[in-house]
């Protein structure tokens, strides 16, 4: 169960840091992937500040965070 829950929150993440940094989802598989990559480096951004929570809020959060700046590093790195 707990492993549905955390596609689900990456899903989610990567859709909503999707249309929150380029107005569009990118679709299903790509958001998962998003979403994961983006919880990863959500929490290892808050890991270093000391910032963290353990609800499933939290981790949307984080995770969305996360995504966010993943996207924000491939747009970097493709101009």
């Amino acid at each position: 169960m707990g492993l549905l829950i955390s596609l689900f929150i990456g899903a989610l993440a990567g859709y909503l840091g999707s249309k929150l940094f380029s107005g569009a989802g990118k679709g299903l598989l790509v958001n998962l992937i998003v979403g994961i990559i983006g919880s990863a480096i959500g929490n290892w951004l808050f890991g270093l500040i000391g910032v963290g929570g353990n609800t499933l809020l939290w981790e949307l959060i984080s995770a969305t965070i996360g995504a966010i700046v993943f996207l924000w590093l491939i747009r970097l790195i493709q101009k």
